[in-house]
């Protein structure tokens, strides 16, 4: 069937001026929100959680902030406009991971921990190599999350500037890790909290009025906007049922179950996710902070959803390759048509505006990412697994061990407040350096994170996201469960679960057809894959939960009791929670 065409809808490069100003806003908006947040604190309470003092709402609206990446404005809606059905897929698995967080591990990752996925492990299982696992895990997650949301900044500025050359793209990647090194080091999880909240209402808002625009230009007709995506999609009706993408063969439908199960179980998994629910004071707090984001996520991808089906019936399945070949610049597109078309002020207008607040979705994201590994880095593998916790003295240790058990739980000093004054000054001393490190650690970690980015340009950045969920659902989930609820756990248990879904995760990718093999993989020119899937979860995941259940079975130490009972009192009730 001869399908119609519209016309190229790329923007004229005499209105790019006004995205550029646009961006710069975002740029010193969020520069502003640094320095002030900065100047408010230092501890490592500040730094890693904010001071603890956010509210439900403004958590909540963080907390769909972090979520809400370059893969859901750009990402998602690039694959619903190219292709069709499956690309939903990507929608319906991000929202429906949230139910995961929400009953599994919101208010007791809240209680037992302080403020990394580490510290909920290392509250029954007080070995190194435990948080040493933990935190490399975490480290390796948000460097995959990181590439993705760096492409999607690289694709965005280059359609800004009206070219497809790959040295816009290098150059806006490494302003972009510039940036999110600054966020970081100058104002640690308060300023990253507050520039995440003014993000997710702008894109929101954006979303919001994108959708509203789409509606009046089809009468409020869903059926007209369906007929008309699938008659500009280039497949004809294939386009609104499944297979287009992964109904191939039985691999590509394998493929196809392998991503959901990654994007369903990953969420609980993610560092920056994990993180969030120690910057509100309480775990009832923890738990109505996910009850507004799963609002906010929700209501978003029924409009991604929407967005991208306005993005094919009015720009096109081929104009939106021919801008990006991954689909990553549909929305922008889309709002170009939609506030009047190609050389007209209202619709440069609207693309300045939507463009700029993706790149606002992208600085934040980043931030939020890089704060995460560096604090995994700093706090658990320098701190709590190189360096070592700073130790109390022996008359202290003394006093404390004859305090009453259900005392300590509370978190009350053995000799009232004496106990504190003797440790608070090398503790404060210890915290100083850690932070220090964490800095030190941001900028190492931005530096990997671009080099890692300019090799993967061409990849879509939802997809690139489905690869963090599933390394994240196959070497976090797993222990943090198990943790949580499985009374024999052991810390042999919890490093084999850990390396047991890391490694095959990322050994899976690098010899799948996403690294080598195919014409969009980042190396193109060699083909050294075995592995046939794009996404690892389906052998990854439960190869993590094999590795833990074997490491237990075979530990020659038993599990602790009262460490697991210590464990299950303070997630269940908060009693000696931070």
């Amino acid at each position: 069937m001869t399908t119609a065409t519209p016309p190229p809808v790329a923007p004229v490069g005499d209105h790019h001026d006004l995205a550029v100003v646009l961006f710069a806003v975002i740029v010193l908006v969020t520069l502003a929100i640094t320095l002030w947040a900065g100047r408010r604190g230092s501890a490592a309470e500040d730094f890693y959680a904010g001071g603890r003092d956010f509210t439900p709402l403004q958590n909540g609206f963080a907390l769909s902030g972090d979520y809400l990446s370059a893969a859901s404005f750009l990402g998602v809606a690039g694959l619903i406009a190219l292709y069709g059905y499956d690309g939903v897929l990507y929608s319906i698995g991000f929202l429906v991971a949230w139910l995961v967080v929400l009953m599994l591990v919101a208010e007791l990752v809240r209680n037992a921990g302080r403020y990394t996925l580490a510290d909920v492990l290392a509250l029954r299982l007080r070995r190194r190599k435990v948080r040493a696992a933990a935190g490399g895990a975490s480290v390796v997650v948000t460097l995959f999350y990181l590439v993705a949301q760096m492409v999607g900044a690289g694709s965005l500025v280059a359609l800004l500037l009206g070219t497809n050359s790959a040295q816009a793209r290098t150059w806006t990647i490494v302003a972009v890790g510039g940036l999110m090194i600054v966020y970081v080091t100058v104002g640690g999880m308060r300023a990253t909290t507050w520039i995440q909240i003014v993000k997710a209402v702008l894109l929101v808002a954006g979303s919001v009025l994108l959708t509203v625009l789409l509606m009046v230009r089809f009468h409020g007709d869903v059926a007209e906007l369906m007929r008309q995506a699938a008659q500009h999609s280039g497949a004809g009706q294939r386009y609104l049922e499944p297979g287009l993408k992964y109904g191939h063969s039985f691999t590509s439908r394998l493929d196809f179950f392998s991503l959901g199960l990654a994007l369903v179980l990953g969420t609980a998994g993610l560092p920056h996710i994990l993180s969030r629910f120690y910057t509100v004071p309480t775990a009832r707090a923890a738990r109505r902070s996910t009850m507004w984001a799963i609002g906010l996520v929700g209501g978003f991808y029924l409009m991604a959803i929407a967005l991208g089906l306005g993005a094919t019936a009015l720009v096109g399945s081929a104009e939106v390759r021919h801008a990006n070949p991954a689909g990553n610049t549909a929305v922008p597109l889309l709002a170009l048509v939609l506030g009047g078309g190609n050389g007209s002020t209202g619709g440069v207008l609207l693309f300045a505006v939507i463009s700029a607040i993706a790149f606002a979705t992208i600085l934040a994201v980043v931030a939020g990412l890089t704060l995460a590994s560096s604090a995994a880095f700093a706090h658990d593998i320098w701190a709590g697994a190189w360096r070592g916790r700073p130790r109390r003295s022996r008359g202290l240790r003394a006093r404390r061990a004859a305090v009453p058990a259900s005392r300590r739980a509370r978190g009350e000093p053995a000799n009232g407040a004496s106990a504190a004054v003797e440790s608070s000054g090398t503790i404060a001393v210890a915290e100083r350096k850690e932070v220090g490190v964490a800095r030190v650690a941001a900028v190492g970690i931005g530096a990997v994170a671009i080099a890692l980015s300019l090799f993967a340009q061409q990849l879509n950045v939802a997809f690139l996201v489905g690869l963090a969920f599933a390394v994240a659902a196959s070497a976090n989930l797993p222990v943090l469960l198990y943790s949580l609820f499985w009374r024999r756990f052991t810390a042999r248990g919890a490093v084999w679960s850990v390396y047991g879904g890391l490694i095959p995760a990322v050994v899976l990718v690098i010899f799948s057809p996403v690294v080598s093999g195919t014409k969009v993989a980042l190396f193109s020119g060699v083909d050294f894959h075995w592995f046939p899937l794009e996404n690892p979860g389906i052998v990854s995941i439960p190869l993590g939960f094999l590795a833990g259940w074997i490491g237990t079975l075979t530990s020659p130490e038993p599990a602790d009791p009262d460490r697991y009972a210590e464990l299950e009192v303070r997630a269940l009730t908060g009693a000696g929670a931070a």
